[in-house]
């Protein structure tokens, strides 16, 4: 049953994600926790998460721009580190969160009550109509990349100030898509560098016949959704990502996932 479910998550997140700017591991990771010890599925959603960007380069990678790819990347690079150090100190301490909510005592891991969080907050970030009509001069390229390089090694959420930063660059919707799958390639070999350290004992434990069907999987979703890259919107993709992310966040918060 878990071959089944994480390699369809897979497929649908990775076809969803080649042009709506959310990462694949912000709808995977949650997934595979519910079959994994957390820090096992960081690890194995980061293996996927960079096998899918790589083959996603290699079907759209002519098209990167190389200007906004240089000023952006560079400082997404050095900020990944800082952030995926901090997931690695997070998912080491077993302290939980409690709080009451209408009612009810709630106990929530820390490491998923911060990722929840930050997923909802980043959601209304991309619904919000003062962001979505905020323009971003070109000059603030490197800021949106230590932002969004940040939050891609701490929670895998890269995508939504990556996308904030780059729909204000004047790309047209390859460049677009190129250079965003570039930038998160980028990002997940600094971000693997680090969880591969501090989890190099779990490496026993990975089904390493699971994360063959994940990439596989979500090879097959880059592939049709390149095929429908022409025939879809952004903006659509867009909202129909963020109300699954939704549900994941608040069942993150709560302790259902």
């Amino acid at each position: 049953m878990d071959f089944i479910i994480i390699s369809a998550v897979a497929m649908a997140a990775s076809l969803l994600t080649l042009f709506s700017g959310f990462g694949l591991g912000t709808l995977l990771m949650p997934i595979v926790a519910l079959f994994f010890p957390i820090d096992v599925a960081v690890t194995i959603t980061a293996i996927v998460h960079f096998a899918n960007n790589a083959f996603k380069v290699f079907l759209v990678g002519s098209k990167v721009n190389t200007s906004v790819l240089m000023r952006f990347g560079v400082p997404a690079v050095i900020f990944a580190f800082i952030g995926a150090f901090i997931l690695t100190s997070l998912s080491s301490n077993n302290s939980h969160i409690e709080y009451d909510l209408l009612g009810y005592d709630i106990s929530v891991n820390l490491m998923n009550f911060v990722v929840g969080l930050l997923i909802l907050f980043l959601v209304a970030v991309e619904l919000l109509p003062f962001f979505a009509e905020l323009s971003i001069d070109k000059k603030y390229l490197p800021f949106g990349g230590m932002l969004s390089g940040f939050l891609g090694g701490l929670s895998g959420h890269q995508g939504a100030f990556r996308s904030m930063f780059l729909l204000k660059a004047g790309l047209s919707k390859e460049q677009f898509v190129a250079t965003g799958v570039m930038l998160a390639v980028l990002v997940d070999i600094s971000r693997l560098s680090i969880y591969g350290w501090h989890y190099s004992d779990t490496s026993q434990a990975i089904n390493w016949a699971l994360v063959t069907s994940a990439c596989v999987s979500a090879f097959i979703g880059a592939y049709f959704g390149k095929k429908l890259l022409t025939k879809v919107t952004i903006s659509s993709i867009q909202k129909l990502v963020s109300g699954l992310l939704i549900l994941i966040g608040l069942g993150l918060i709560t302790g259902q996932l």
